[in-house]
C-alpha cells in the first residue's frame, strides 16, 4: 500500500472540507435563486456534494482517529491535537445529521428550509474552525513533520541581484581584486558606495 506521510489524513481531509463547502454554498445559491435553472441545479450539486463528504468524511476521520494515536507528540501538541479533535466530532455530528435530514425530508430536497440553512452554516463555521485547529497542530506545533529546515544564522543568504536563488555562499565569498580602482562617491548620510551589501 502506498505510504502517506504522516499518514492518510492530510489527504482525505481536503476532500471533506471542499464538499462539505461546496454543498452549504450550493444550498443558499438554491434558496436564493428558487425556481430558476441555477437554483434547482444548485440544490441538485449541494446534495450530491453533502452526501459524497459525508462518505469522505467516515475515512477521514478514521484517519485522524489514527493520526490521533500514533503521531510523535508532546503536552502542548496533544492538547492542540485534543482540541482539533474534539471540534472534528462536533462538525462530523452536525454534517451528519444534515446528511440524513436530506436524505430522507423531500421538502429539504426541493426547498432548503430556513432552519435547514441555518443548521447548514452553523455546519460551515465549525469546519472552517475544525481545518484552522488542524492546520495549528501542523503549522505552531509541527505534528506529523518528519523534518525542519535549520534556520541559518543572521538570516538566509540568497543571492538577489540578477532575481535568482544562487551560491548562498556567493556574496559572502565575493573579493575586490586589488587592482581595481574604483571611484567612491560619499552619501549625504556618510555612507559610501562599493561597500556591498551583506545578506
Amino acid at each position: 500500500m502506498i505510504e502517506i506521510i504522516p499518514n492518510w489524513h492530510p489527504l482525505l481531509v481536503h476532500f471533506t472540507v471542499a464538499l462539505w463547502s461546496v454543498a452549504v454554498g450550493l444550498f443558499v445559491v438554491g434558496r436564493l435563486f428558487h425556481g430558476t435553472d441555477l437554483g434547482e441545479n444548485s440544490k441538485i450539486v449541494a446534495l450530491y456534494s453533502l452526501w459524497l463528504g459525508a462518505f469522505f468524511s467516515v475515512f477521514t476521520g478514521l484517519a485522524g482517529w489514527d493520526a490521533y494515536n500514533t503521531v510523535t507528540h508532546d503536552d502542548a501538541s496533544h492538547a492542540a491535537m485534543t482540541e482539533h479533535r474534539n471540534w472534528a466530532l462536533a462538525t462530523l455530528a452536525v454534517f451528519f445529521v444534515l446528511s440524513l435530514w436530506a436524505a430522507v425530508s423531500r421538502s429539504v430536497r426541493r426547498q432548503p428550509s430556513a432552519p435547514f440553512l441555518v443548521v447548514a452554516l452553523l455546519g460551515l463555521a465549525l469546519l472552517m474552525t475544525t481545518g484552522y485547529k488542524g492546520a495549528e497542530v501542523v503549522y505552531r506545533y509541527g505534528l506529523g513533520v518528519m523534518s525542519l529546515p535549520e534556520a541559518e544564522a543572521g538570516g538566509h543568504a540568497h543571492a538577489h541581484d540578477d532575481g535568482g536563488h544562487g551560491d548562498p555562499a556567493g556574496d559572502a565569498d565575493m573579493t575586490m581584486p586589488e587592482d581595481m580602482d574604483i571611484e567612491q562617491d560619499a552619501h549625504e548620510d556618510g555612507h559610501t558606495h562599493g561597500e556591498g551589501h551583506a545578506h
